[in-house]
């Protein structure tokens, strides 16, 4: 069974696959209006609930941090990167992957997967070994993005990534020595995968080998780099913002604040 616990990741998981959820558990102590309705969406997919007191959900949970509600799920299918290739764009709009090379905090994953979701990533790569498994820690992290992002699982990353190539699947990746700047790069004419490293290490050297481009974020102050889930988050950005191209709106003009305001 896979467990899941709060309110945002089991609301997703209500709402994108009620079949695999086995039932919900919520604590008889918590009285919330949020819990409400979704013990009452629950219920409308015909879904088990059951309560236990507080200590009880703690225990399952082994964490405080369950907002009174926790969910025992089916394990979902594994996928593969044949999986994620098989990504059906419409017209003109080129598929974007993100792979993580040992990112083995849950919260840095879990805020990852929350931003791949946000810019429209197609799928992630995550190796087996060196990379934290998506627990109820991510789930939390991801505010439920678990639920909606294509995570492949790959026994060696390398080999995933040359098979990306085979697919006309740019590989690009992230490196404090890296040349030229992100905001220098053309994300648009192409399919891509962006590809980040450890917290501590970043890219191992064959995958660093693997990569056709290595971009750096310029850091201006005394520190070399960012952590990797802000890192992340600003390339992914950098690259929907490109891909928007000049069908996206125009920025909105400010207006100058008037004298004395804020004084």
């Amino acid at each position: 069974m896979e467990l899941l616990y709060g309110l945002h990741p089991v609301q997703e998981a209500v709402r994108s696959r009620p079949r695999d959820l086995d039932h919900i558990t919520i604590s008889r102590e918590r009285k919330d209006a949020r819990l409400d309705a979704l013990v009452e969406s629950a219920r409308s997919a015909g879904i088990r609930i059951t309560s236990e007191p507080r200590m009880q959900i703690d225990r399952m949970a082994k964490t405080e941090m369950h907002q009174g509600v926790i969910a025992f799920l089916r394990e979902r299918r594994a996928l593969a990167v044949e999986d994620l290739l098989a990504v059906q764009k419409p017209d003109g709009q080129r598929r974007f992957f993100l792979a993580l090379d040992g990112v083995e905090d849950p919260h840095n994953l879990g805020a990852l997967l929350r931003t791949a979701d946000g810019a429209g990533v197609d799928g992630v790569l995550l190796p087996e070994r060196r990379s934290a498994p998506i627990t109820a820690v991510v789930a939390k992290t991801s505010a439920g993005a678990t639920e909606h992002v294509r995570i492949a699982k790959v026994t060696n990353l390398v080999r995933a990534l040359e098979r990306m190539k085979k697919d006309n699947i740019w590989v690009i990746g992230l490196d404090e020595r890296g040349i030229p700047d992100y905001t220098d790069f053309d994300f648009a004419p192409t399919d891509c995968v962006l590809v980040l490293g450890s917290e501590g290490a970043g890219l191992h050297d064959l995958v660093k080998k693997t990569c056709d481009y290595l971009l750096r974020i310029p850091m201006a102050g005394g520190v070399s780099s960012l952590n990797v889930s802000v890192a992340g988050a600003v390339v992914m950005y950098e690259v929907a913002r490109q891909r928007r191209g000049p069908s996206a709106p125009p920025p909105v003009k400010q207006k100058k604040p008037q004298k004395g305001l804020g004084s």
